[in-house]
């Protein structure tokens, strides 16, 4: 059996440590938790809002993982995969808590419609106090605008905008078509960039 210093796992690609954490090498899959740690916890945080819980989910979510890893047929696949670990836990916190998130009426837009708002476009570059001020202010309000979503239009944009994932991808993590994520999407970023507007130039 070959084995690798603790250094060694840190230049391995993330499918090569999903196949010596399936096999339960314990320092591959340490080294993968600490890789996908952050995009975990920042996942939750877009969806919940609620900081006292987010801790607690992202520690649960890591656990799953690390318990299920063992399962996943295709390493490529790991990131939708873990992702849909952290949407079934999301929606299993809703329903425990029996709190239903504050929801604003959105205009129907067409499943064609095309993407005019892009939280990726919001600008982030190295500036002066008086702008990183400002930026720390957009950040916030950006964050409450997304809080104001409904559930389903709120993962789907998070999943899109702050995962990086395909339409696909998101349509199958959520039982949905493409169809119905892209609406969501588009009729997501309609009122983010309605309420943004003012802030953006």
């Amino acid at each position: 059996m070959l084995l690798f210093s603790k250094k060694q796992y840190k230049t391995k690609t993330q499918e090569e440590l999903i196949e010596l954490a399936k096999f339960n090498n314990l320092d591959a899959l340490e080294e993968l938790i600490k890789r996908n740690q952050s995009s975990v916890y920042a996942l939750f945080y877009y969806l919940s809002g609620n900081c006292e819980d987010i801790l607690d989910l992202t520690q649960e979510a890591l656990l799953k993982m690390a318990k299920n890893i063992r399962y996943l047929k295709d390493p490529s696949k790991f990131k939708s995969w873990l992702n849909q670990i952290v949407t079934r836990l999301f929606y299993d916190y809703i329903r425990a808590k029996s709190r239903k998130l504050q929801t604003i009426p959105i205009d129907k837009k067409g499943e064609d419609e095309e993407d005019k708002f892009s939280i990726n476009e919001v600008p982030c570059k190295t500036c002066t106090p008086e702008q990183k001020t400002l930026n720390t202010e957009l950040n916030c309000i950006i964050e409450n605008s997304i809080q104001k979503l409904p559930d389903a239009f709120r993962l789907a944009i998070v999943l899109r905008e702050f995962q990086g994932l395909s339409y696909e991808e998101i349509a199958e993590i959520t039982n949905t078509n493409v169809g119905t994520v892209k609406s969501r999407i588009a009729r997501a970023r309609n009122k983010l960039q309605s309420e943004l507007k003012r802030y953006i130039a």
